[in-house]
């Protein structure tokens, strides 16, 4: 469950390209969201939430992962 963590702030439906924005999230930002959202219960838009908040504390390689996956979502 806590690999799917990185997923549950990336909201819709997954096209291919959003697929390949969602991997690249998980891989930079995944073990991040397990330290800084440890105790967030997923669902309901809490992960997503959290990372809003520690946004400042992500790497570079998370925040501009977030950045682009956001793009490509048209900036939803």
């Amino acid at each position: 469950m806590r690999k799917l963590l990185p997923l549950l702030f990336i909201a819709g439906t997954i096209s291919t390209a959003q697929a390949r924005d969602t991997s690249a999230v998980r891989q930079a930002c995944g073990s991040e969201v397990r330290t800084l959202c440890a105790g967030i219960m997923p669902g309901g838009g809490r992960i997503k939430q959290c990372m809003i908040e520690k946004f400042d504390k992500l790497s570079d390689g998370c925040r501009n992962a977030l950045k682009d996956a956001k793009a490509q979502q048209g900036g939803k």
